[in-house]
């Protein structure tokens, strides 16, 4: 089983306009949509479709966090959140317009110290083969406290969070999935090609993260093991939203994984999954079947 753990969820609200947003004035959206997120719920939500085994927990609070927890069971996803009563669970907004993307995310409830043994106490209920924890941290929570859930039990850890935290952790990860901007924010060098995201992920692996899984975008995707360096360009599909690409592409690497699969055919797994989820508006997904695109998924192998 894949157990995620999102400190910090949200929902997400993506507002579809067909104007550009202007300046003091009261515009139309012509649709909205609102979807439980957060890095690990993502995964909970796309492993569940590709018929995987997972649960998701994490900290969650007011009507946002009852929302997540209702809609998640919509979509199958068994829960088993930690409540907190001081604030409600944070909102994300995503604005479409026929040219852009607007973010715009709240920092999230502050927390104290002792969520972190909750969210231990949880972990150890299950026998998850692995545990990932991913997203943004809440205001009172800390690296220390990441180290503390990946040491809880012997689980293979996954961790995708921002960047300026990986270098400050120091108990063994199995797998990280950085993007190009966290890249450079944990390792300091810029990227601007292939090559400098292929020299940032090696450098990260050399810290002992033992596969480094860095989603590169309209670019794609690289895999760096212990043993040889993987590219894999995007697959050419129309995209209608980017919201949970990354999180779909790390999804199905660590379903394809925790199934026996080879690096490459993860790799190739994570590709075609993400090119699905671009294709539609929101996160939430009852089925994906990655493998009519796998085999359109070129892989190259990098030399050092």
């Amino acid at each position: 089983m894949i157990l995620t753990v999102t400190p910090n969820p949200a929902v997400d609200q993506t507002i579809e306009m067909d104007e550009e947003l202007q300046a003091d004035a009261v515009q139309r959206s012509t649709g909205a949509r609102f979807d439980s997120g957060g890095n690990g719920v993502n995964v909970s939500q796309f492993v569940r479709a590709l018929d995987g085994d997972t649960t998701a927990t994490g900290i969650v609070g007011g009507f946002t966090g009852y929302f997540i927890e209702q809609d998640l069971k919509h979509f199958d996803v068994p829960t088993d959140f930690c409540h907190i009563d001081s604030e409600p669970t944070r909102m994300n907004t995503t604005i479409l317009t026929p040219d852009h993307e607007f973010h715009l995310n709240q920092s999230g409830p502050q927390v104290e110290d002792a969520i972190v043994d909750d969210l231990i106490d949880v972990l150890q209920k299950y026998e998850p083969s692995i545990v990932d924890i991913g997203g943004s941290l809440p205001p009172g929570m800390d690296d220390s406290a990441v180290d503390r859930l990946a040491a809880a039990g012997d689980w293979d850890t996954a961790i995708d969070i921002h960047g300026d935290l990986l270098p400050e952790l120091e108990e063994t990860y199995e797998y990280c999935k950085p993007n190009e901007v966290e890249l450079e924010e944990a390792t300091g060098i810029e990227i601007t090609s292939i090559d400098d995201c292929a020299e940032a992920a090696r450098e990260l692996q050399s810290w002992g993260y033992e596969r480094v899984i860095a989603s590169m975008g309209g670019e794609g995707a690289m895999l760096v093991t212990p043993d040889q360096t993987l590219y894999a360009p995007a697959l050419d599909v129309d995209v209608v939203d980017t919201v949970g690409a990354g999180d779909s592409m790390f999804a199905a690497t660590l379903w394809a994984y925790e199934q026996g699969w080879s690096d490459e055919k993860a790799l190739r797994a994570g590709v075609a999954t993400s090119s699905k989820i671009v294709g539609v508006t929101g996160t939430s997904v009852d089925e994906i079947d990655p493998y009519d695109a796998m085999d359109e998924v070129k892989v190259w192998t990098l030399q050092d």
